[in-house]
């Protein structure tokens, strides 16, 4: 069974592949609150999506490959068991060691694009069913294959297991959606993906507010951004809330040097104004 390298946890550092494997890999995530165990599927660094802030070096547009399933579910295991006997970081004993908060499908693409993301989750499930954990599972993804069948059976597994969707809704404008996330999808369809969701699976908005050019957003996007919300809870769209976030660890795009962190004032502002709505708001810095 593949066993991982010993890693260094760090809230600056997620590196996909430093504990040597080709699937799983552990990091200290500031919105999970601990240690999460990453699942990435997307081991060719491809995505449909280009975020401006993605810090996945060498990424390019496309998908997720096939997924070798009996190898995700060995390093899966050998993961979980390094982290209980306190053999997964770099320093420390079982006592000392960082807890375990969740599984998280992550990493350096989009899951959802992957052909197995269905057989991945169902592996995943039964790892922790056989171990006998109840960690939460966490899907983080753009939305943009939501409508496919394919991908709501597997929303619906993860629901079963107790699992949740951190959706990613960066703009609510056709401009700010190509100028921050790449993609020309008009924000109504969008949306309308994000409701789908939410139905199938409980789901939290993430979204990434970044300066740019030394400015923060323009009160038009954020004006935007925030009138969809309010038409989700006027509907009754059964939303989560919202995880709201910054850059910490450089981008790896062309846009990189546009970029910097907002700081916790503007973002702890902007979440006063998504409680205003009825939603609860958490701020990551």
């Amino acid at each position: 069974m593949p066993r991982p390298r010993r890693v260094h946890l760090s809230t600056i550092r997620h590196e996909t592949d430093e504990a040597g494997l080709r699937y799983v890999y552990a990091v200290l995530s500031r919105r999970a609150g601990g240690v999460s165990i990453g699942v990435n599927v997307s081991t060719n660094h491809a995505c449909n999506w280009r975020c401006v802030y993605c810090q996945v070096p060498g990424l390019v547009r496309g998908t997720s490959p096939p997924v070798d399933l009996d190898i995700l579910e060995q390093e899966l295991k050998s993961t979980l068991e390094a982290a209980r006997r306190g053999e997964l970081f770099d320093r420390g004993d079982a006592k000392e060691a960082p807890e375990v908060v969740d599984v998280a499908f992550s990493g350096d693409g989009e899951p959802t694009t992957s052909p197995d993301f269905g057989g991945a989750v169902e592996r995943v499930g039964k790892v922790l069913r056989e171990a006998g954990l109840s960690l939460p599972v966490i899907l983080i993804t753009n939305g943009s294959r939501v409508a496919s069948p394919r991908v709501q059976q597997a929303l619906r597994a993860l629901a079963d297991l107790g699992g949740v969707v951190w959706f990613k809704l960066d703009r609510a404008t056709r401009e700010g959606l190509r100028a921050t996330n790449g993609t020309a999808i008009s924000p109504e369809r969008h949306l309308a993906r994000l409701r789908t969701c939410a139905a199938l699976c409980p789901t939290w908005i993430q979204s990434c507010f970044t300066t740019r050019g030394g400015a923060p957003p323009a009160e038009a996007e954020v004006d935007a951004w925030l009138a969809a919300l309010s038409a989700l809870t006027r509907d009754h769209v059964p939303v989560r809330g919202v995880l709201l976030y910054t850059l910490a660890r450089p981008s790896h795009q062309p846009e990189a040097a546009e970029l910097d962190a907002l700081d916790k004032g503007w973002l702890d502002e902007l979440a006063e104004k998504v409680r205003a709505l009825g939603l609860e708001a958490r701020v990551s810095i």
